[in-house]
């Protein structure tokens, strides 16, 4: 048995989790380095310290901001996967609906967020409606066709042996389907994760009546506040990140099977290699 056989496998989690610390960690040295090395001004780019100097400091206004941004960034997150997973099942089981249907989605992807934001404000007015709209749009699109091409992969060899076999449609749907959509839902949800929040920015910006980040965030811009304009973005960058980051985790215990089914080839050989 060799020694990589023997190895923990909390080791290699370690290592998951480590590296990307490290990575945002060289991020910041950078950047302090940078803003020293090059004597850049502090209302062009601050350092790394004054960026977060400015979140401790204002944090009363950042905090309120932060839950108001948040609430958007969930509610609508929660809402776009919602209706993008149920349609894409619908769309899936109709022949008819797919090609009436895809289409359309298409066509509402090719429009700019701000304009639907703008005429948003006009039917909806300002408030948590028109917000949660945006960031829901967003999510909406990529879970759709994510899981769409998901349940579009299914071998139909499967299906059909399940049905020989006297499964009921809800059996075959939760025992052969859900499980093919898990993989490019998990996707979707990761990338969609980073972009709402900057769906939440952009509905602030445009409809909201209590405040957010993205109001802190022009607010800031407006005074020429270069460490406040970057404490924002930072806490922004975090929501993001934090929500990357449970998505995955939710991912590694919904999809078990791709943490002991994916081994690296060249491991594989060395291994057995080991044992002859």
């Amino acid at each position: 048995m060799s020694l990589s056989a023997a190895r923990p496998a909390g080791s290699r989690s370690w290592v998951r989790v480590v590296t990307p610390l490290l990575s945002i960690v060289g991020l910041i040295v950078v950047w302090d380095l940078a803003v020293r090395i090059f004597s850049i001004p502090k209302f062009v780019l601050p350092s790394p310290g004054e960026a977060f100097a400015a979140i401790f400091a204002d944090w009363d206004s950042i905090g309120r901001g932060l839950v108001a941004t948040s609430q958007v960034f969930i509610l609508g997150f929660v809402i776009g996967a919602a209706l993008g997973f149920v349609l894409a099942i619908v769309m899936s089981s109709s022949g008819i609906l797919y090609r009436i249907l895809y289409p359309l989605m298409i066509v509402s992807q090719a429009i700019p967020v701000v304009a639907i934001g703008a005429a948003l404000v006009i039917w909806l007015g300002f408030g948590l409606a028109p917000k949660l709209v945006v960031v829901a749009m967003i999510v909406f699109f990529p879970v759709l066709v994510n899981v769409l091409d998901g349940l579009r992969s299914v071998d139909p060899d499967s299906i059909n042996l399940a049905r020989a076999m006297g499964a009921k449609p809800w059996w075959t749907f939760l025992i052969i389907k859900l499980p093919a959509t898990l993989t490019p839902l998990f996707s979707a949800l990761k990338m969609s994760a980073t972009f709402s929040v900057t769906g939440a920015i952009l509905a602030e910006s445009m409809a909201s009546t209590t405040g957010g980040l993205g109001v802190y965030l022009s607010t800031m811009q407006g005074r020429f506040n270069t460490p406040g304009v970057f404490a924002a973005i930072i806490v922004l960058a975090s929501i993001g990140l934090l929500a990357f980051l449970l998505i995955s985790v939710w991912e590694s215990q919904a999809t078990p099977w791709r943490r002991t089914s994916v081994v690296p080839r060249r491991r594989r050989y060395r291994d057995s290699a080991t044992l002859d």
